[in-house]
């Protein structure tokens, strides 16, 4: 009953916004909620689009399996918000783009754009049939649910509501799915620490179990999970999905200002973090209750998302409504996904590769089609979702890798484009081929080298050797095979596929921009005055006088005051000084390069 309850309050959703105000008749409302969104909504949609239902079985079972080590990657999430708030989100909102593809066009040329955007649909059409299939297919083996019931009401619901409702639609409802998806999990965790015996039983047996982790230097990058992997490789899978990925970008261009867009990158910070939490809590509570001689590991899994379905049945099923709670949490998760795939989808098609060759299209009809777009990629998801369930689950999981793989090649692209401004057109295209074969190269190549035969949990004192990267980022799907006492360290090739797939995205992105800049520099950098305006951030400009402070020995305190050094004005950023100070919306208008020759910023929102 709960499960329906969410079901129909988000078909309601998309039939208000469907006929009320604008009642989605323009782009600007379908696609960018006509650029009214604050940033309280938007924080949470930010962390909803994401967080799928894979997230929320796959963490707990990471976290019951090898302890909380995989919990640092929360502070990849610093710099992995910070950094899209400053640089990525000025640059976009000042352009006043409806894609994120159209930035490559003004970057670099159409081409450019094209090959982006086609990279962009192929990582997106995988991502949502993984995305609808792999929750309903766990939610089928542990309890019993009809596999194409549930696919096809994911589907169909978030096919419905956003072709009514557009991107407002998708928002709101992103909104009441987080707060569902906290409550299940809120509530599997206090029933669980009940069973154990209370607070101080469940902090024993988890401390006894061994399944807090201490932090692991080890700067080895093949080991799959140590601090160095998570804090810093995790900055590059963040920058990934809330740097360049249309679903995040498409939502901070329907921020009414350009400071409630950054303010819902910050706001997004502590719901990563909440979400994070509770999903490894629950992966605690679940060893609290089985310990080591599980009741799981006598059970035959085909992935971990299973084990943690099972749990929950198993410790809710004397609690009316609470397992209904859950099963309405991973729809929840499942549908806050898709709905931003649907969308996101329909947006690059129309904005990138429609548009630009039908520029006498009306409004009317232009809306018209974007609906239809979006109701056609809810189609060919359930069609994806069928594809995957005529595979293997080896397939499959190939199939999950492909998302991480994809997201590393793109943040290359637009790093390229954003901090390089001597990088060309020919550079860019030739480097994300690069990115991408590199991408695909290591991926793939891992994952056939060390795929199994078959998957079966006997113990826990087992170490993943392999580990497929899920459509979130917030967790994986891993092998478990036996530890050998000292296993050696791979070398040449064997060494390359044994990197631990947290660095791929900072791999991949690399490949993109050292090709980049070589094709670069080879073929005759960019032209100073081929730029277009506002297309490059001046990184260099923003470090130096940082570089100067550190270089310069501080005044003794008897210096006298002309020698001491005064810290800039911020009405003096860029050595022009500014004799009054502009309007909140003047502000946000400024564009990246001034009337000079020098490529800087005006103004900029500082740390």
């Amino acid at each position: 009953m709960t499960a329906n309850k969410s079901i129909v309050l988000c078909e309601a959703v998309g039939l208000y916004y469907a006929l009320s105000g604008g009642r989605q008749r323009t782009t600007q409302e379908f696609l960018l909620a006509d650029r009214s969104m604050t940033c309280l909504p938007l924080s949470l949609s930010l962390m909803a689009s994401f967080q799928s239902a894979v997230a929320i079985v796959g963490t707990p079972a990471e976290v019951y399996a090898n302890g909380t080590q995989y919990w640092f990657i929360g502070c990849s999430y610093i710099l992995g918000l910070l950094i899209p708030a400053h640089i990525f989100i000025p640059v976009f909102y000042r352009l006043h783009l409806n894609s994120a593809y159209q930035y490559l066009e003004l970057r670099f040329c159409k081409t450019v754009r094209i090959c982006g955007t086609v990279t962009f649909i192929f990582q997106m059409v995988i991502y949502m049939g993984v995305g609808v299939y792999t929750p309903a297919l766990a939610l089928n083996a542990v309890t019993g649910f009809h596999l194409w019931g549930a696919v096809l009401a994911t589907g169909l619901i978030c096919t419905v509501y956003t072709t009514l409702g557009g991107l407002k639609a998708v928002i709101w409802t992103d909104v009441f799915q987080t707060l569902v998806m906290f409550a299940g999990q809120l509530a599997v965790i206090i029933v669980g620490v009940q069973q154990v015996g209370g607070l101080s039983d469940f902090w024993r047996k988890i401390r006894e179990g061994d399944r807090i982790s201490s932090i692991d230097l080890n700067p080895d990058p093949t080991v799959r999970h140590t601090f160095w992997t998570l804090a810093l490789g995790g900055v590059f899978l963040m920058l990934s999905l809330y740097g360049v990925n249309q679903a995040q970008v498409q939502r901070y261009l329907s921020s009414r200002t350009e400071k409630e867009a950054i303010m819902s990158c910050y706001m997004a910070f502590p719901c990563l973090q909440i979400a994070l939490g509770l999903s490894c809590v629950m992966g605690l509570v679940m060893f609290a209750c089985y310990g080591d001689n599980s009741t799981l590991n006598k059970q035959f899994f085909t992935s971990k998302d299973q084990m943690v379905l099972y749990f929950v049945m198993d410790m809710l099923q004397n609690f009316p409504g609470l397992p209904g709670l859950f099963v309405a949490c991973l729809f929840s998760a499942s549908l806050s996904t898709i709905s931003s795939a649907f969308n996101s989808l329909a947006t690059v098609t129309m904005e990138d590769l429609i548009k630009p060759h039908c520029p006498s299209m009306t409004e009317a009809k232009a809306t018209l089609v974007s609906k239809i777009l979006a109701f056609s990629y809810g189609l060919i998801c359930l069609a994806m979702a069928y594809v995957f369930h005529l595979m293997n689950s080896s397939v499959l999981q190939a199939a999950l890798s492909i998302f991480g793989m994809v997201g590393g090649p793109l943040l290359g692209l637009f790093c390229l484009g954003i901090f390089f401004p001597w990088a060309n057109s020919t550079g860019a295209v030739t480097g994300l081929v690069a990115g991408l074969v590199m991408a695909f190269w290591v991926g793939i190549g891992g994952f056939v080298t060390q795929m199994p035969s078959s998957i079966i949990i006997h113990s826990l004192n087992y170490t993943d050797t392999v580990a497929t990267e899920n459509i979130t980022m917030a967790t994986v799907t891993a092998i478990l095979t036996p530890v050998t006492d000292k296993p050696s360290k791979p070398v040449g090739l064997h060494g390359l596929y044994s990197l631990s797939y947290m660095w791929y995205s900072a791999l991949n992105s690399s490949v993109v921009v050292l090709f980049g800049l070589i094709v670069s520099l080879l073929t005759g950098p960019m032209k100073e005055q081929d730029l277009t305006r506002g297309t490059v951030y001046p990184l260099v400009e923003k470090i130096h006088p940082f570089l100067q402070m550190l270089a310069k020995p501080k005044p003794c305190l008897g210096s006298s005051p002309e020698h001491r050094q005064f810290p800039i004005r911020h009405d003096q950023m860029n050595g022009v000084a500014n004799t009054e100070r502009n309007t909140e919306m003047e502000e946000e208008r400024e564009t990246f390069l001034p009337l000079s020759q020098i490529s800087c910023l005006e103004q900029e929102t500082a740390v």
